[in-house]
């Protein structure tokens, strides 16, 4: 094996690892809900904003992370994040109050994802893969943050029927401080991180004159509604039909299974058919399952299916956007960009959490949110379908990719 070769097994074993820590804790933390709530006397929709807020924070910085990690790598982006990842969730524990929760889960959480997740990884994926591997990378990548989810759910449950909540986060921040050296596989050359003479306001100003990339971003906000509302409330919204929290903790787990499955397999299509089309495939077929879902009987093999299905779509669409981005404008401020469009899917993430809590207290049910994501599919498949998806012709004498 060449020594290129070794770098890139090294960068997609250490992203994969990071993604699969980074996102199955998080993942699991809506299991997190109802023990916290019951002993600190809170509604649904106290936890339930805290986690949008996370969600918010994440979309904020992580624009400004993806700078950071384009300008100086990503190995410095990964350890801050881990370490606002420990100091999150150590802090859940003494957090018996909403705004204190709020700054714990919400805050410091929030910033940490923006460093050691997606957008960071896919730019040092980006610039290293050659384009005709790079979807397939992409595709990889984000399937070990689904791994993550189906390994570190039932561990999280268990952790928390063993040894309670509290000491179940104390061992959730010890584990995740294995990002930091775990970044050290992500460093990448200076050959790798300087391949456009384009400065960070050009590419800017180029990407938000382009349409495409605003209809791009505009449906990224209902990934980001969809999933993370299903993710955190699901389990409540099982317990509430009288399903035990194993078929809560099975369903996530097997969202996570078989979103390895769609991930891969998204990122394989990306690299043979148009992505854009793909996309609006994707969101078209999450409202049909949410559909069939709320009018079958809830039962645990409707549960289960339903799992199967929607985990099968859930991140496939990480892989297409990010390189949708990358094919557009390059590679070299791939972090910053794909951080301004996942801007988006987390402002979406904060209504769909946020909007769960709330409308559930005000009526006693989630169906509104379920009718609101039902619809939010329809206009993301319709949005993505006129997207330009060719690279952009430069003026100016700018080295291509």
């Amino acid at each position: 094996m060449s020594g290129k070769s070794r770098q890139l097994v090294t960068i997609l074993v250490c992203s994969s690892i990071i993604l699969t820590l980074a996102m199955g804790i998080r993942h699991g933390l809506g299991l997190f809900l109802l023990p916290m709530s019951t002993e600190f006397g809170w509604n649904r929709e106290a936890f339930s904003f805290a986690l949008a807020l996370q969600n918010l924070f994440w979309g904020i910085t992580q624009p400004f992370t993806g700078m950071i990690a384009d300008r100086f790598g990503a190995a410095r982006a990964l350890v801050a994040g881990s370490l606002f990842y420990a100091a999150g969730l150590a802090l859940m524990t003494t957090s018996a109050s909403p705004v204190l929760f709020s700054v714990s889960a919400g805050l410091l959480i929030g910033v940490a994802l923006s460093g050691c997740t997606f957008s960071v990884v896919a730019g040092v994926i980006g610039r290293n893969f050659p384009e005709s591997k790079r979807s397939q990378a992409l595709g990889i990548s984000a399937a070990a943050g689904s791994f993550g989810q189906f390994v570190m759910v039932p561990v999280e449950q268990g952790l928390i029927d063993g040894i309670g909540w509290s000491n179940a986060l104390l061992l959730l921040a010890a584990l995740v401080c294995l990002i930091a050296p775990l970044s050290i596989g992500l460093k990448e050359t200076p050959a790798a991180n300087t391949l456009r003479a384009q400065t960070v306001a050009q590419a800017l100003r180029e990407a938000f004159a382009y349409r495409s990339f605003w209809l791009l971003t505009a449906g990224y906000f209902v990934c980001g509604f969809q999933v993370v509302f299903i993710g955190v409330h699901l389990p409540s919204y099982l317990r509430d039909d009288q399903l035990s929290s194993g078929v809560a903790v099975t369903a996530l787990a097997l969202i996570g299974l078989f979103n390895i499955f769609g991930t891969y397999v998204a990122g394989q299509l990306g690299a043979r058919f148009t992505k854009k089309y793909l996309l609006s495939g994707i969101y078209t077929l999450r409202s049909i399952v949410i559909v069939i879902f709320l009018v079958l009987p809830i039962t645990p093999v409707s549960v289960y299916v339903f799992a199967a299905a929607i985990g099968f779509l859930w991140l496939s669409t990480v892989p297409l956007t990010s390189g949708i981005v990358a094919h557009i404008f390059g590679v070299r401020y791939l972090s910053m960009l794909s951080g301004f469009v996942f801007f988006s899917h987390q402002m979406g993430s904060f209504c769909g959490v946020w909007l769960g809590g709330y409308l559930y207290d005000k009526t006693g049910s989630y169906n509104v949110v379920w009718q609101i994501s039902i619809a939010l599919g329809i206009f993301a498949a319709i949005i993505n379908w006129p997207i330009k998806e060719r690279a952009i012709v430069r003026t100016a004498a700018i080295p291509a990719v």
